[in-house]
């Protein structure tokens, strides 16, 4: 079932050493379902470049980004598009991560990876013949203030009927402009009542951190992305699970985020030590877990295809040191860093400047992680019995 959201759904403190490292999922503009961030930190002494990772990687091609940048001044001096020209820069670049961002676009994806966004607070999916459905609303947003519930049939947004529009092109008149106080009208249907109300939007935060305590007192932790923020809630609901309770760490369709959110949810289980290394235009640098978390607590990780980039990393450090069991199927294979580049016009390229590896040395990149024990449609089941059997569960 297609399914969207008005909201694309991170600036974390220390466990980088080296530049100023950040990996974030790219793609997430045209579904409006994004997670990620634009944290900038500096080393001691140092300032590095500010890098970011996709959701996917489909090509290890590298864009030059001062020839990027002559290509679109050289169009914008013929009275041509800049972005469009770099667009057709990093096409033919082979780059296949590259994007390039207009300044509202760019704005947007800043706010959205800071883990807050502008929108009504609902979610929007087509549900077979019903057409479009409200399939969530969250709690003390626009939406559930003007008394809409999960299902409730949307049947026009500004006047503009959505039955004929995908869910991208309904999020994006959901969202609509992105300034916070904006109206938008929206046409409801619920049973055989039909009614139109105008919201405000609103600048909402996202939670993408769900705990919850299982009846066998195992502590179920799903991660949907590193957005702000998800690794220190990870840390802090290890740190308050009873002892000797065991954790299923679902990383399931996580998509990604920053990197150091990534290695905060690490330190949780890690004392210390390497999480993964990267290379940034040849040069070698590493990300480092803070000392002092639970080494001892039985874990289990669940994986999928759709656990990528910064998710992969946690996944592999866990792995590679041998304080997780993986079950699932083998994740997506992101392993990629992009830096984002000012152009001539104010718009923004994300360009590829290289790749990271596991602790053990693995690459992720185009090649994924293969789970310790490959289960499919009860792989929560199998990691249950897992988990059972290394003393975290009945």
């Amino acid at each position: 079932m297609p399914a969207g959201t008005d909201h694309l759904c991170i600036r974390p403190r220390g466990v980088l050493r080296g530049a100023v490292l950040t990996l974030v999922f790219t793609g997430v503009l045209a579904t409006a379902a994004a997670t990620g961030s634009l944290p900038r930190q500096e080393s001691a002494g140092r300032t590095g470049a500010t890098l970011r990772a996709g959701e996917a990687a489909r090509s290890s091609g590298t864009v030059d980004s001062a020839a990027l940048n002559r290509a679109a001044a050289d169009a914008m001096a013929d009275g041509k598009s800049g972005k469009q020209a770099a667009e057709e820069f990093v096409s033919r670049s082979g780059d296949r991560w590259g994007a390039v961002y207009d300044k509202r676009e760019y704005a947007e994806f800043e706010q959205a990876l800071d883990g807050t966004y502008t929108g009504v607070g609902l979610s929007a999916g087509r549900v077979g013949e019903s057409g479009v459905r409200v399939t969530r609303v969250q709690r003390g947003g626009p939406a559930e203030r003007a008394g809409l519930r999960a299902d409730d049939r949307l049947v026009a947004v500004d006047g503009r009927p959505v039955d004929g529009l995908s869910v991208s092109e309904v999020v994006a008149l959901l969202r609509g402009d992105g300034v916070p106080g904006s109206t938008v009208a929206l046409r409801v249907e619920r049973g055989r009542a039909a009614w139109t109300r105008t919201l405000h939007r609103a600048r909402l935060a996202t939670d993408p951190v769900t705990v919850r305590r299982l009846g066998d007192g195992t502590l179920m932790i799903r991660v949907a992305a590193f957005t702000k923020g998800a690794g220190t809630r990870v840390r802090d609901a290890v740190r308050a699970a009873p002892v000797g309770a065991g954790v299923l760490l679902d990383l399931r369709g996580n998509s990604g985020g920053l990197v150091a959110e990534a290695a905060v949810a690490a330190s949780a289980f890690l004392d210390g030590g390497l999480v993964a290394t990267y290379d940034v235009k040849g040069e070698q640098r590493a990300v480092y877990a803070e000392g002092g978390g639970d080494t001892a607590r039985p874990l289990v990780a669940l994986i999928d295809g759709g656990t990528m980039s910064a998710a992969e990393l946690l996944t592999g450090a866990l792995q590679d040191r041998g304080r997780a069991v993986t079950v699932g199927s083998r994740t997506f294979g992101k392993g990629s860093v992009q830096m984002p580049s000012a152009l001539p016009d104010g718009s923004v390229a994300e360009l590829t400047v290289g790749h990271y590896r596991t602790p053990a040395g693995h690459a992720v990149d185009g090649r994924g992680i293969t789970p310790d024990l490959t289960a499919g449609e009860r792989a929560e089941e199998r990691a249950k019995t897992v988990l059972s059997g290394l003393g975290g569960g009945s």
